[in-house]
């Protein structure tokens, strides 16, 4: 197969399996060989992925793309495919393979022989510390009446792997993800774990694309409803604590509390929880994590017990 003429060269993985797909439909063998690019940053590197066939049919596969290409050398426009994509995160890339980087999950690149397709997991360690970056600034700038504890907790929340998948629901980008066979059959679009690291992974792309503003700018419109969450003052109110004292101060035990429901996809859960004394519920609440619904379901045990605390 050494000898199998190139027919067809692309930066896009996407657009070669589009490429492979329709030589493949019309009969054709289809070889897939990708070689690394150099960059002054290694995860910057794109891969160059190249089409070859068998000599005979060569003719046939550049006579097959030349009838289906819409502009000079490419079959797909090169970042059509991401165009809606851009529009969700209202950023336009000037490099559109650090964007396909970014999507680019271990699986698939593990599945490429040649080796020369890198995974987006060095974006999401940087794109990692750009969001934690954003999310303290913001809390240092806005919230001084924060001690550091409370920073901290306020933090851990907005940066959790519940919030980063919500938003990368919001943005859709499990649609987007390139992913390896055995992943995309696992069901990988929806894991909540995968859609938070390729989050990071697409803020860091728009931070090496467009500078520290542009990806703030992106933290910050997707982080707005959680972060008007953390402007109300009872934020930071343990409920839990609270209502234990309170039952406790009563001579009554401790309160139990049980998930009875969990509705939704794993990257989009909701837990409902009973809060319990004695065998009596005292409140049910809902929240994306159980601690959510847990702290819910105090707060409306307090509400319950009324201002006297009976």
């Amino acid at each position: 197969m050494s000898d199998w003429p190139i027919v067809f060269r692309t930066h896009s993985p996407v657009e070669s399996r589009v490429v492979a797909a329709l030589l493949e439909s019309h009969g054709l063998n289809v070889m897939e060989l990708s070689e690394r690019t150099l960059s002054a940053f290694p995860f910057q590197g794109l891969s160059e992925v190249r089409i070859a066939v068998p000599p005979e049919e060569a003719d046939e596969a550049q006579r097959l793309i030349e009838t289906h290409r819409l502009e000079p050398g490419s079959v797909v426009r090169l970042g059509r495919e991401y165009q809606r994509l851009e529009e969700r995160l209202e950023y336009r890339f000037r490099d559109r393979g650090l964007l396909e980087h970014a999507l680019t999950h271990r699986s698939h690149a593990h599945e490429d022989a040649s080796g020369g397709v890198a995974d987006n997991e060095s974006l999401e360690f940087l794109g990692d510390a750009v969001l934690g970056f954003v999310v303290a600034d913001l809390l240092f700038r806005e919230f001084p009446q924060y001690r550091e504890g409370e920073k901290s907790k306020v933090k851990a929340t907005l940066v959790s792997t519940t919030s980063l998948a919500s938003v990368a629901d919001h943005l859709d980008l499990g649609t987007y993800l390139l992913l390896g066979r055995g992943e995309e059959k696992t069901g990988g679009r929806q894991k909540q774990a995968l859609l938070a690291d390729a989050c990071e992974a697409v803020i860091a792309a728009v931070y090496l694309d467009g500078g520290l503003e542009e990806a703030r700018r992106l933290i910050l419109r997707e982080l707005a409803p959680d972060i008007a969450e953390i402007r109300s003052p009872d934020f930071l109110k343990d409920y839990k604590s609270a209502l234990q004292e309170l039952i406790q101060s009563n001579g009554g035990p401790r309160p139990e509390y049980s998930v009875i429901e969990t509705v939704g996809p794993d990257h989009d859960k909701v837990f409902r929880v009973d809060v319990r004394v004695g065998g009596e519920i005292l409140g049910t609440g809902s929240g994306r994590t159980k601690k959510d619904a847990e702290q819910e379901a105090a707060r409306l045990a307090l509400e319950r017990q009324g201002p006297s605390g009976h």
